[in-house]
């Protein structure tokens, strides 16, 4: 998942569940700045962050092994 993506699903399952930027990063324990520029695309989060955001939106972060593509494999 690109980092894009990311921001993407977190801003909007935020939206979907009708919380504002302030709730969420006072449930999540992330600095309200943090979270906007994150939401900006401007910070460069954390990982712990990430996942801090995600917990309290119900989402999970999953990390898969990358198919190798057919030219990688010779």
């Amino acid at each position: 998942m690109h980092f894009e993506k990311i921001i993407t699903t977190i801003k909007e399952r935020r939206e979907a569940l009708q919380v504002n930027q302030e709730n969420l990063a006072k449930l999540s324990g992330v600095g309200l700045r943090t979270l906007k520029q994150f939401e900006s695309g401007k910070g460069n989060p954390t990982l712990l962050t990430i996942s801090k955001l995600a917990d309290v939106l119900g989402l999970e972060i999953e990390l898969n092994v990358k198919r190798l593509r057919s030219n990688e494999t010779s």
